[in-house]
């Protein structure tokens, strides 16, 4: 039974939760793009608690724009912010130095488009966490029911819907004075649980 979802990115684990068990995912791309939305904006654990990392895009002239033509914007040098904020983040986490190498070079490339940059981490993340789904694109936006059988999960892509998923705890750098922070994006349980990431997903 194929999985839909949004593009995203580095999306938080709730994604992961709801692609286990699913051979097949389609990755929607007619959408309409929205802003403060898992499309551009993942959220890693800091020592001062949940930190929003956010994606510049280029606003078109049209008030609604799909999603696969959403263009990365330059500004601000933001894949090095990025990746510096998530080396501060998870130095000390028990994995970063074993997957740095699989993730860091995608920030050091030079995608123009949203979506080409989300499927390239998500194609290297869902072999890190041992999800072996064959992920295809929409050739057109999935209306209700238009794909039979299809499980329907694209609104994990608004922050604070879950579906309904239950996030047990799990070792976080800085949850002693944090606390524990369910359903950040999927590279804090990597950095922090590394291969054991499937038997928690």
């Amino acid at each position: 039974m194929p999985l839909l979802l949004c593009s995203a990115y580095l999306p938080p684990v709730s994604f992961f939760m709801a692609m286990k068990g699913h051979g097949q995912v389609l990755v929607e791309q007619f959408d309409s793009y929205h802003k403060q939305t898992y499309r551009n904006r993942c959220v890693i654990a800091t020592s001062n608690g949940p930190q929003s990392l956010t994606i510049p895009v280029v606003h078109g002239n049209t008030p609604r724009q799909l999603m696969r033509d959403i263009r990365i914007s330059s500004h601000g040098n933001w894949r090095h912010l990025h990746w510096n904020a998530f080396a501060s983040a998870y130095m000390n986490s028990p994995f970063f130095m074993y997957y740095e190498d699989d993730i860091r070079p995608v920030f050091e490339g030079n995608h123009s488009f949203l979506v080409d940059f989300n499927a390239e981490l998500l194609d290297i993340v869902l072999k890190l966490v041992g999800i072996n789904a064959e992920v295809t694109f929409t050739d057109g936006y999935v209306t209700e029911g238009s794909v039979p059988h299809c499980d329907d999960f694209r609104h994990l892509v608004d922050p604070g819907v879950t579906g309904d998923m239950e996030f047990k705890p799990y070792y976080q750098v800085f949850s002693e004075r944090t606390g524990f922070i369910p359903n950040l994006s999927i590279a804090d349980m990597l950095f922090n649980l590394g291969p054991e990431t499937p038997l928690y997903l």
